[in-house]
């Protein structure tokens, strides 16, 4: 039996593949509307699994396709009654109904598991026969997320800190994230680290190598960069390598901006009830009067710029990201003065969300010293000015 998978996000797809070919189903997947059509004509699939929404290059400029125009091509031009999938982010009632009314034969919401996608497949063609193939698959209940997600985790000199163990799991269980490790020209054997990290999950984890330390704003820079470059990614953030901020709510980060119209969604260690946030008491206090300083150059009601978890708009990221910043640490307060100067103060506060965090710990090692807190009232003054 012969599915065809139609996807522009290649962490989707690959995921597919490899999941349905395991239960003994042959499977072609195709990156794109007209790349899908030309397969089906060619492949003549028992079933086609198909994503509804797929950016595409027209010119030099990115437009919106839809699935629509496969699901029209099978069954008006080709009149095929070939069972179709519809594999899809958008939750709308509206758009589910009309997707029926087009002729599809089911619809999965995401986030899904591989195994219901799996089962959804089985229950409309059946298992393939294949002797012992698909009885000795075994379970997989790897998610696929509302949206692919790209995150940026510099390193400097992480060899000690690194949780590898933990983002293994995370990258090996959500299969729409893919972490990219921000190498800052570290001394260390950090890079070696890395790769060990990286081994057996190719397709959700890679390495962005500096080549030459410059800070943790240029590493977090050039990572993003790096990420606005593969057009599969619908939002890119970034995250501190103790996390410190755990996935668990970076993760609800994500699920704000998906559900929302803010372009960026920062967290924010404030204390309240409910939430597990540690610092040092010499660090809180530093903390309260650099924000205190921050607040009034910004002229904004941040509470917290300084949490090294953020999610944003790719098309923010690849604007607010394009120049370097001025300093090495206080690029959180320049991205919020950028998209001040460049959408206003009025609109910036309506697009940039701060969401309380309910877990942040503070980890031993940190790189910013009591003498670089005492700089940062010197940078405060030099970013005022420059972005004045």
């Amino acid at each position: 039996m012969k599915i065809l998978a139609i996807d522009d996000q290649q962490l989707v797809l690959l995921s597919i593949e490899k999941r349905l070919t395991e239960v003994g189903y042959a499977v072609k997947t195709a990156s794109s509307v007209e790349e899908g059509i030309r397969a089906y004509n060619s492949f003549l699939p028992d079933l086609v699994l198909l994503d509804m929404n797929m950016p595409e290059m027209s010119g030099n400029k990115m437009v919106q396709c839809t699935g629509t125009e496969v699901v029209k091509y099978i069954r008006v031009f080709r009149n095929k009654n070939t069972p179709i999938l519809v594999l899809s982010g958008n939750n709308s009632e509206s758009v589910i109904m009309e997707n029926f009314n087009l002729g599809v034969d089911d619809y999965l919401k995401k986030p899904v598991s591989l195994d219901e996608i799996t089962a959804r497949v089985k229950r409309k063609i059946g298992a393939p026969i294949v002797k012992n193939f698909a009885d000795n698959a075994t379970p997989d209940t790897r998610m696929i997320q509302k949206n692919c997600i790209g995150v940026v985790i510099p390193c400097y000199n992480e060899e000690t800190r690194l949780l590898s163990d933990e983002f293994k799991a995370f990258a090996h269980k959500n299969l729409g994230y893919h972490l990219c490790f921000a190498n800052d020209g570290s001394t260390d054997n950090t890079l070696e680290v890395l790769k060990e990290l990286r081994k057996g999950n190719e397709s959700n984890i890679s390495i962005y190598d500096c080549k030459k330390n410059g800070g943790k704003a240029e590493a977090v820079r050039q990572g993003i960069l790096h990420l606005t470059k593969d057009p599969q990614f619908n939002y890119i953030g970034f995250l501190d390598a103790d996390l410190s901020t755990d996935f668990r709510d970076f993760d609800d980060l994500v699920s704000t901006i998906e559900n929302s119209d803010f372009k960026i969604v920062s967290g924010s260690r404030i204390s309240r009830m409910g939430a597990d946030i540690t610092k040092e008491s010499a660090r809180k206090i530093i903390s309260m009067t650099v924000n205190f300083i921050i607040q009034t150059i910004l002229g904004m009601p941040f509470k917290d710029t300084q949490c090294g978890a953020k999610i944003m708009d790719r098309d923010i990221a690849n604007t607010m990201f394009q120049k370097p910043f001025i300093t090495k640490w206080l690029f959180d307060v320049e991205i919020f003065m950028r998209m001040r100067k460049f959408y206003g103060k009025a609109q910036a506060k309506k697009i940039i969300c701060e969401q309380p965090l309910k877990r942040w710990i503070h980890a031993d090692g940190s790189k910013l010293t009591m003498k670089d807190s005492v700089k940062i009232v010197g940078q405060l003054a030099q970013i005022a000015l420059s972005y004045r």
